[in-house]
């Protein structure tokens, strides 16, 4: 139930001014197809073991890594001057336009499904989840979506966590010095690690039967985008978009084991930051340039309308019982849509929306 994010987003007024990292734009968007790929392979195959992408739930842990490194570069050195409000006013700008389709989305989905049959929910109990998913307020009370934190869309989970990383960075993190944001980020390792210890695996965070593991989660992924932001860690490499990509992609389809939390934790608390560090240092071609721009622009966009078309795919694959063959054509061709449904997304309501909100606000 994976970004960014969890979705890490640089400012757009921050773009005018400071050099992008165009390469970590790039690695976003796939990291948000390979989130929708494994939604759309886990709703019909809970079984991550049988999954080409077992582990494309590591893509949150990556988008936090990220947002923790763009929080740092875009506002360090001026959240001070622009104060605790303004910088809020300006994450809920960037964020939210997209909290409420997704919801509105979810909703849609949830009574026009053609394969799902009749909600078991009455008005009252639909409006309450409607209204919690809006606010971004943990409502996990669906058994049938298995306590999804937020009901009408579930990657929302990670959403909630963003939205706690930036008023704690935004409040406290901005202020600390190295040192400290080194012995807090060892500290949230320990217990990120306890935390896979516990449950067996780190996919947690999405229900309200995990929830605190999603904390535990953000706390190190976030502050260790952050370290690496601040040690200056931009590792010049010759690996371009296609290699990097590669890397990130070996990530995401790594065997999945029970009790494989080792390698899991291993991959959050080395691999990514390591990943982060490289992509920052790395070098473009203008035309891949533009790939990576767009790729940035489209992956949260992408990451919080496909849920509701993933339920109800899962709903058609269970009537004609597509787990008991290869899904490729269908999951690729899923993917393939929602690409293009974020596109459009993208251009039609999330930029306008948010030139509108910055204009008036």
């Amino acid at each position: 139930m994976a970004e960014v994010s969890t979705v890490a987003v640089q400012a757009p007024e921050v773009r005018q001014t400071k050099p992008h990292f165009e390469v970590l734009d790039g690695l976003r968007g796939l990291a948000a197809v390979g989130v929708v790929t494994f939604h759309f392979m886990e709703m019909v195959i809970w079984n991550y073991s049988k999954l080409w992408i077992g582990h494309g739930f590591l893509a949150v842990d990556f988008f936090f890594c990220l947002s923790g490194f763009v929080m740092g570069y875009a506002y360090d050195d001026r959240l001070e001057k622009m104060g605790l409000w303004t910088f809020l006013k300006a994450r809920l700008i960037r964020l939210h336009p997209l909290v409420v389709l997704g919801t509105v989305l979810g909703l849609i989905a949830l009574y026009a499904n053609p394969f799902g049959g009749t909600p078991g929910y009455g008005p009252g109990k639909v409006a309450l989840m409607f209204a919690a998913s809006l606010l971004l307020i943990p409502y996990g009370v669906m058994k049938e979506r298995s306590q999804n934190l937020f009901s009408l869309n579930a990657p929302a989970w990670s959403l909630f966590w963003e939205y706690v990383a930036n008023v704690v960075f935004g409040i406290a993190l901005y202020r600390i010095k190295r040192g400290l944001l080194v012995v807090l980020t060892i500290i949230a390792a320990v217990l990120l690690c306890w935390a896979g210890y516990r449950a067996g695996n780190l996919s947690g965070g999405w229900s309200a039967r995990n929830f605190w593991d999603g904390g535990a989660r953000v706390a190190f992924s976030f502050m260790a985008g952050l370290l690496v932001y601040r040690m200056g860690w931009r590792l010049r490499t010759r690996l371009g978009f296609g290699a990097l990509s590669v890397l990130l992609v070996l990530a995401l389809a790594m065997p999945y084991a029970k009790g494989g939390w080792i390698r899991e934790a291993a991959v959050i608390i080395v691999y990514f930051p390591l990943l982060i560090a490289l992509g920052a240092g790395a070098k473009v071609s203008p035309r891949v340039e533009r790939l990576c721009r767009f790729s940035g622009d489209l992956s949260y966009p992408l990451y919080m309308t496909h849920y509701s078309i993933v339920w109800i795919w899962g709903d058609f694959a269970e009537k004609h019982q597509l787990a008991t063959r290869g899904m490729a054509p269908e999951v690729l061709c899923g993917t393939v849509i929602m690409v293009a449904f974020a596109s459009l997304v993208m251009v039609a309501y999330d930029k306008p929306v948010r030139a509108y909100l910055r204009a008036r606000w």
